[in-house]
């Protein structure tokens, strides 16, 4: 007859609980796994999955009750850690939406929006035309195994402790975050700079003549150099997506390298 104590019954729950709340949090926040579309089951599925198959690997645990308030602080505290994994992802894909919307609002398409099932919210069209892109970019890169991958480097980096994780994790989440406004630009510097050049074009014809209608061909023309430029600079997108995700990578191995505890 087999006979478990409550120890033993609380080292197994505690070996997959908590290496479970962490990939459940990543699953939860990182693109294409964290996707409204994809069922909860599926998510969960994946998550218990990924957590029998790391369970070993794990270093030792706390010797705590899962429980109790220490493993419900352990708990909430590698719920954090795999959201924050998975939303330093995310930000690639909140930098190229920035750009798709400056883009947009720049070539006069501001006002062709579709709801956006992804943010839960309406974006321009030039947005999720770039968004789709980037999807594309990141599966075909195969970066969504190596996020796994760098989440099970991080059982290893960042172990389970009870000690605190720091705020380094947080200090560097949010200024990785900083990056969506510069990358956002940088991306559609290219677009903006060529529709300046054509609204300063503009201008100066209207001076020249200004019986032109401006706004009967303003807006075809901005539209039309628009999706010109749009098409030319497309070939060249890859490279400055591909090194954003990279910086992503390293700013996900910088929180779980370095988050280390406060010291009084």
């Amino acid at each position: 007859m087999i006979t478990l104590t409550s120890a033993e019954l609380n080292t197994w729950i505690a070996s997959i609980l908590w290496p479970l709340t962490r990939i459940l949090g990543l699953v939860a926040a990182a693109p294409v796994f964290g996707n409204i579309s994809v069922p909860a089951r599926v998510k969960i599925g994946l998550g218990v999955m990924l957590a029998l198959v790391m369970a070993p690997s794990v270093p030792a645990l706390p010797a705590e009750d899962p429980m109790s308030y220490a493993g419900l602080i352990i708990l909430i505290q590698q719920l954090i850690i795999g959201l924050g994994m998975g939303f330093a992802m995310r930000i690639v894909f909140a930098c190229v939406e920035m750009a798709g919307e400056v883009t947009g609002m720049t070539m006069g398409l501001g006002f062709a929006t579709f709801y956006d099932p992804q943010s839960q919210g309406h974006s321009s069209a030039i947005s999720q035309f770039l968004s789709l892109l980037t999807i594309l970019v990141y599966l075909a890169s195969n970066l969504h195994l190596v996020l796994l991958s760098a989440l099970a480097d991080s059982f290893v980096s960042l172990p389970i402790t009870a000690a605190p994780a720091g705020t380094h994790l947080a200090q560097t989440l949010v200024a990785w975050g900083g990056r969506i406004f510069s990358a956002g630009v940088q991306l559609s510097l290219p677009i903006v700079a060529a529709l300046l050049i054509t609204n300063l074009a503009l201008g100066i014809l209207t001076r020249a003549a200004p019986q032109l209608n401006l706004f009967g061909i303003g807006f075809p023309i901005t539209i039309g150099v628009g999706f010109v430029m749009l098409a030319v600079t497309l070939p060249y997108l890859a490279t400055p997506i591909g090194n954003l995700f990279q910086e992503s990578l390293g700013a996900i191995r910088q929180m779980t390298a370095t988050a280390l505890p406060d010291i009084p």
